[in-house]
């Protein structure tokens, strides 16, 4: 008569995991089962009732007691070399699939390769394709767009615009400033339908122009909130008029540096007069095609984002109106952004990315 197989032997911590594990709703079903298996072994059962109750054979339970005995828990839910399913398609396919869709073009004039595309190229199925692209996190169907400045001065104003973010002047405020302009005050041409469970909101794809506003903007960098005012154009003089707001809004005693881009109106001569007999403005111009230094952009986002892409407005001062509004709420509980990036990383980037241009071009 065979002697009854002793209890496994668990030890506290073990036993915590695999009962965790055992009661799993989002893990893998191999594993609840492997888990539920091994506590029943610790508790005496034998592989026979233990296969039954968890809906495996006896000799799978003998091999997953042997391997526990063996490695513990580092061992739990992998699978051992040369066990589980082999890969249906040679290393050498896969790597010619991933060498196709870095360096060649589809036929036909298309510029990037599709699933389809590539398995029809490759003689394999677009499964198959999908398996190696996400295994290697490789998007085709993806693309970022990017800029290198060539602003001859680009270090010397990044270094001093990451300055003002990373280490702020005390008795100072420093302001991301900027204008939106041709903001549209656009009206749909039939009412949108409301969400509902089960289905989006909905609008129609056509419109009615309205007119149009320019938002001038002035990002406090330390406390988020935002000085903003709403002009029909953005020449020179309304730039001087959103100048004479800020220095209003800003208590005396206060020197204000200003970051805003290179616009030809920042650099007027009117502007340079106003400036010289106005000493606490400071103006840090950005370097050129690199709007991302300035963070009132972020902002501009958010506002089209939250409040105009998704409006129906009937008039500019509708426009305008709701604009407001959103400035208030901003301003009411203001949310600053937070900048992390040095400049000697910023610059060990753009470096990076020169070299690669210059890999490709030549």
């Amino acid at each position: 008569m065979r002697s009854p197989t002793p209890p496994l032997s668990l030890g506290d911590s073990q036993r915590e995991v695999l009962a965790r594990l055992s009661r799993s709703t989002i893990a893998a079903h191999r594993e609840v089962q492997r888990a539920r298996a091994l506590l029943l072994a610790g508790d005496g059962e034998p592989n026979t009732a233990i296969g039954e109750k968890v809906g495996v054979s006896p000799t799978t339970v003998k091999f997953w007691r042997e391997r526990f005995e063996c490695d513990g828990l580092k061992g739990l839910g992998g699978v051992r070399a040369g066990r589980g399913r082999k890969p249906s398609i040679p290393s050498e396919k896969v790597e010619a699939i991933v060498h196709a869709t870095l360096h060649e073009k589809p036929p036909g004039g298309e510029t990037h390769w599709s699933c389809r595309s590539m398995a029809k190229a490759q003689g394999v199925s677009p499964a198959t394709v999908q398996r190696i692209w996400s295994a290697r996190n490789i998007k085709p169907h993806r693309v970022r767009t990017f800029k290198l400045s060539n602003d001859k001065r680009f270090e010397e104003k990044l270094i001093d615009v990451v300055g003002l973010y990373l280490n702020p002047p005390e008795k100072a405020v420093v302001l991301c400033m900027d204008e939106k302009s041709q903001i549209q005050a656009l009206d749909r041409t039939q009412p949108s339908l409301p969400l509902k469970p089960g289905r989006a909101g909905t609008m129609t794809h056509d419109y009615k122009r309205n007119g149009t506003t320019t938002l001038f903007a002035a990002l406090d960098v330390l406390t988020g909130t935002v000085i903003g005012e709403c002009l029909p154009r953005h020449r020179h003089a309304e730039f001087l008029k959103f100048l004479r707001t800020i220095d209003r809004e800003v208590p005396n005693g206060l020197q204000i540096h200003l970051i805003l881009d290179n616009y030809g109106t920042h650099k007027h001569e009117n502007v340079k007069k106003w400036l010289a007999k106005h000493p606490r403005f400071h103006l840090h111009f950005i370097p050129t095609s690199s709007s991302w230094l300035n963070m009132v952009e972020r902002w501009f986002g958010k506002l089209t984002d939250k409040a105009i892409r998704r409006g129906a407005f009937h008039s500019v001062p509708a426009l305008i109106a709701t604009i407001e509004t959103y400035l208030k709420a901003n301003n009411d509980n203001p949310e600053p952004f937070v900048w992390t990036a040095t400049a000697e990383q910023i610059l060990e980037k753009v470096q990076r990315g020169r070299i690669t241009l210059k890999t490709i071009t030549t």
